[in-house]
């Protein structure tokens, strides 16, 4: 069962848990994309969605989406936007290579070479795997009425924040791997984040910033470093 405490999680109002085990929140800016891991033959960025408070100097965010690159493939998973949740029903999107796939039953897998996605629960949840890289569980999970009266959100009817809740695994990953949560398995990292205060946050939001859900253009990228061509991303968001 999939876990929010645990190394390599990413949940809610973006809380991480890192590599290292610390526990930290990230909360980028509503509407852009942000480097969550940057390493040779990986990147993976994060959409986030939100709402401004305006108690608050920051905005409320979540994950809506994932881009992933690997060997030569481009994969985005991501929560469909929707005003009333059945959990019947499958909020959740798939796009390989820009073609997207169609989730076909409560059974349903798809394969690629090395890459394989299966359902983790009849709707809502997959994992996906490429052999000697990474696992990444997600599931689509939406803002409830007592979660937004408890934390201010003021969620309306017209959009529950359909979001993601995700579980990293990673392997053979280089010494130099960056981003925000990919820092953090550096075997020398040393982590800044005061974690006696009750929220521990992580800082440097541009430092972070990409141009797309599949730019590789943020300021720690790593990402195919041996072309150092950095990819600009124009794409549009579901």
């Amino acid at each position: 069962m999939f876990s929010c405490n645990i190394p390599g999680a990413v949940c809610q109002d973006p809380r991480f848990v890192g590599g290292d085990g610390v526990t930290f929140y990230f909360h980028g800016r509503k509407d852009q994309d942000f480097c969550l891991l940057s390493d040779p033959n990986l990147h993976i960025n994060a959409h986030f969605i939100g709402k401004r408070n305006p108690k608050l100097a920051r905005d409320f965010t979540w994950v809506q989406s994932i881009g992933i690159l690997f060997d030569d493939h481009k994969l985005i998973v991501g929560a469909k936007k929707t005003s009333t949740w059945d959990d019947k029903e499958d909020h959740l999107y798939i796009t390989l290579n820009d073609t997207p796939l169609t989730l076909d039953g409560k059974n349903w897998n798809y394969r690629n070479s090395s890459l394989l996605i299966t359902r983790t629960s009849p709707t809502n949840g997959i994992a996906i795997e490429v052999e000697n890289s990474f696992r990444i569980t997600a599931s689509v999970v939406l803002i409830g009425v007592e979660e937004s009266r408890v934390h201010g959100y003021n969620i309306t009817n017209d959009d529950c924040f359909a979001h993601l809740d995700l579980g990293f695994k990673f392997y053979n990953l280089g010494e130099a791997v960056n981003g925000v949560l990919g820092q953090t398995y550096r075997w020398n990292y040393v982590s800044k984040i005061k974690v006696s205060s009750n929220m521990a946050v992580m800082g440097d939001i541009p430092k972070y910033s990409s141009s797309g859900m599949l730019a590789t253009d943020c300021s720690v990228s790593r990402f195919g470093r041996r072309n150092r061509t950095p990819v600009v991303d124009t794409g549009e968001v579901f």
